[in-house]
């Protein structure tokens, strides 16, 4: 009990000054012990990498990141300049300028950096939420993973360079647009025109969803004149020197989506009339690449990301817990809390294990997903010449990025909202934590490169195609290698049985039914196989 106070002397500031002074790597024991397990011999590197940069996402950027994420601070359009030109320019806070060059300048993209440094970097970035730099980045990875393997003129050589080494100390930002107003995943039926005119290819028509609309180039799906095929090409948003003029390249940017989440992102409606574009790989592999390179990595790294902002959220609510008193007791020491903080601690190291787990299989695989996929870039063919190992193991990678993606999406909202609950009333304030932020942010990124629905039809597509070839016992066990076999068992008979449907695009009660039975079976066939990451990382020294 306690008498009145008029001048009521609480205090939050005992957890704002820890909060204040959390580096989040060093607070991150199981993230350091996963580096060791998986790196190998470039453990020490990046472990010296990983304290330098997060200096700079843990203190210095993160409070670039709380102000820019202020309902003022959003990005708006400025169409026209004061004598009536054209401009469109995209107007941001000075603090997202100044973090997005201070983060492209860490060179991501260069020879030099590593497969593990990016994970690390990315994973440790996230924690800031999106910011409105971590798509950029992310679509950026695509567009040089790209490029790499297509630069084959000048003008996407030089695109490469400027995204992967810098001009005068200035990385290029990549975006990707994909979505059009008939469907966004649905991209055969994509209707953007590509003409070669006088030996320059032109696009003609309308993107519907156009994120990082500020960037520099944008990977873009587009159908040559006259095909149904869909091809890949490299827009430069400005032409040599035209950026300082703000002369755009032949296309107008109509407005800027309203989000419920990445709102300090710029997501546009774009109309491009005779834009400059350079193409990028055969003409009718434009599915298969923007699905086999670009959009794999997309996927990858949401599901990087949504651990880092994982983990970040549990730190913060189990110190409140510590911190925070109701009744005479400490919030860490009521039992429902307790069981809540737990569940998400096992959610947050089985998440970040099975991270590890998939892109140690991801970097090793020679040539990317890319290989084996058939024009429509729909599934993994049947009708490789690679040798049997190699085309299962292809498909065990492309099924996991898929079976991740969905689950770590879906997770890290759950989780979200377990953590705000913890908070009580402060959880939903906005001024209070990042929380309300990262759920919104999660809430896209379940959108982000295929909804759910979408996915787990594809995942059943892949499944149906190769099963010939790669029976369902046989994907389980390697999924699982080293579990119980008694699981293994279950499983299998559970795959069996729902993949006796051919396909899931009948409508009747059967399918509809066996719908729902996949939903929740690739969920739990995923976290077994995080939970199996979990043990093996807890098994070693």
């Amino acid at each position: 009990m306690s008498l009145p106070d008029r001048n009521n002397p609480y205090t939050f500031n005992p957890y704002l000054e820890w909060r204040k002074n959390v580096d989040y790597y060093e607070e991150d024991p199981f993230f350091q012990k996963l580096i060791r397990l998986y790196a190998g011999d470039e453990a020490e590197q990046l472990d010296r990498e990983a304290k330098a940069f997060s200096k700079k996402v843990s203190f210095r950027w993160r409070d670039f990141s709380e102000r820019i994420a202020t309902p003022e601070s959003r990005p708006y359009m400025m169409h026209y300049d004061g004598h009536k030109n054209r401009i469109d320019r995209i107007v941001r806070p000075y603090e997202i300028e100044v973090m997005e060059k201070e983060v492209f300048s860490e060179a991501w993209f260069a020879d030099k950096t590593s497969d593990w440094t990016r994970f690390v970097k990315l994973y440790l970035l996230s924690q800031n939420s999106e910011a409105g730099v971590c798509c950029p980045l992310i679509c950026t990875w695509g567009m040089a993973s790209l490029l790499e393997k297509y630069a084959d003129t000048p003008e996407t050589k030089a695109v490469l360079n400027h995204v992967k080494n810098g001009i005068d100390g200035v990385h290029a930002i990549g975006a990707q647009f994909v979505s059009e107003i008939q469907g966004g995943s649905d991209v055969p039926a994509n209707l953007l025109e590509a003409v070669e005119e006088n030996g320059v290819w032109r696009i003609y028509g309308t993107k519907f969803f156009c994120s990082a609309a500020h960037a520099d180039y944008s990977v873009i799906t587009a159908k040559p004149k006259g095909s149904e095929s869909v091809a890949l090409f490299v827009i430069p948003m400005w032409l040599p020197g035209n950026k300082e003029k703000e002369i755009r390249n032949n296309y107008t940017i109509d407005r800027i989506k309203r989000k419920m989440g990445t709102v300090e992102l710029p997501t546009a409606e774009i109309t491009y009339n005779g834009t400059v574009a350079y193409p990028v790989g055969p003409l009718n592999r434009g599915v298969a690449n923007v699905v086999g390179i670009v959009l794999t990595y997309s996927r990858l790294a949401i599901s990087i990301g949504s651990a880092g902002g994982m983990a970040r959220g549990l730190r913060e609510v189990q110190k409140y817990g510590e911190f925070r008193t109701a009744f005479g007791l400490a919030l860490k020491d009521f039992p429902m809390l307790v069981g809540q903080f737990l569940k998400n601690a096992h959610n947050v190291q089985r998440t970040l294990a099975g991270n590890f787990k998939v892109y140690k299989d991801f970097i090793a695989l020679p040539g990317g997903l890319s290989v084996g996929l058939e024009s429509g870039g729909l599934f993994v063919s049947d009708k490789s010449d690679e040798p049997l190992e190699m085309r299962r193991k292809r498909f065990d990678v492309r099924q996991l990025v898929l079976l991740e993606k969905i689950t770590v999406a879906k997770d890290s909202g759950d989780m979200s909202r377990l953590a705000i609950s913890a908070l009580g009333g402060h959880g939903v304030m906005e001024d209070f934590s990042s929380l309300p932020r990262m759920l919104r942010d999660g809430l896209v990124n379940e959108l982000w490169e295929g909804p759910r629905n979408v996915l787990l039809t594809q995942l059943f597509v892949d499944f149906q195609r190769a099963r010939k070839w790669y029976p369902p016992e046989e994907f389980v066990k390697s999924l699982l290698k080293g579990t119980d076999k008694k699981l293994i068992r279950e499983y299998t008979a559970e795959l069996e049985g729902i993949m006796e449907l051919p396909h899931f695009f009948e409508m009747n009660d059967k399918t509809i039914e066996a719908c729902g039975r996949w939903d929740d079976f690739c969920d739990r066939l995923f976290h077994a196989y995080q939970d199996l990451a979990l043990a093996e990382a807890e098994a070693a020294d």
